[in-house]
Parts: C-alpha cells; sequence; structure tokens
C-alpha cells in the first residue's frame, strides 16, 4: 500500500523559513517522479516543484522560483520543500505527490499524479 505522509507545516512570520518533509512508503521510490501541490482556500491545487531521479532535475512553478528548493533522499525514501522568504501568499495546504510515469519528465497537472499525501498546512502571517 503506497502511503505518503507530509510534516513540517506551520505558522511563520512573513520573510521566514519552513522546510517541509514527505515521507514516502510502498512504492519503489526511484522509479516516480516526486513533486509538491499546495491549495489555498477558494483555490483550485496548484503546481509548485518536482524533481526526478537520479538526475535530480527539477522544476518550479515561476511563483516560487529563487525562493523554494526541492530535494530528495532515496535511501530514506524521502522528499524534501525548502521554503524561504514566505510570503502571505505562499499561505496553503501543502501536499506531497507520487507519478509512476517517470519517463514523461515532470508534470504539472493534478491529474497524472497517482498518490497523494494527507497535506500540512503552512500559514504566513504576522
Amino acid at each position: 500500500q503506497v502511503q505518503l505522509v507530509e510534516s513540517g507545516g506551520g505558522l511563520v512570520r512573513p520573510g521566514g523559513s519552513l522546510t517541509l518533509s514527505c515521507a514516502a512508503s510502498g512504492v519503489t521510490f526511484s522509479n516516480f517522479i516526486m513533486a509538491w501541490f499546495r491549495q489555498a482556500p477558494g483555490k483550485v491545487r496548484e503546481f509548485v516543484g518536482g524533481i526526478r531521479w537520479p538526475d535530480r532535475s527539477t522544476s518550479y512553478a515561476d511563483s516560487v522560483k529563487g525562493r523554494f528548493t526541492i530535494s530528495r533522499d532515496n535511501t530514506k525514501h524521502a522528499v524534501y520543500l525548502q521554503m524561504n522568504s514566505l510570503k502571505a501568499g505562499d499561505t496553503a495546504i501543502y501536499y506531497c505527490a507520487a507519478d509512476r510515469q517517470y519517463g514523461l519528465g515532470i508534470r504539472t497537472s493534478v491529474y497524472v499524479y497517482d498518490y497523494w499525501g494527507q497535506g500540512t498546512q503552512v500559514t504566513v502571517s504576522s
């Protein structure tokens, strides 16, 4: 049974930093594209960033480029999202997702991801 579990969310002031973690089980982790999405109240779920293995190539939404960094540790079956210079607009529930169509590269549509975590809340507020 595939399971993705996010952690690390919380309340942070504007300009602050936060690191999210996603632990995967029940999958051959190295064969999956891993990504982070987020969903703010009243808005659709949107792609934040993704990473593939083994070249560790990454892709980011324009709104987070230069501020967020995604990484993965295949030995720990984990993927991380380092978030810096956080803004109020980054407030959302953040979801970890896995795409088993590895050969198609990092895709940004929510509909192509096969597995999802339950989400972790990130609130940026003073």
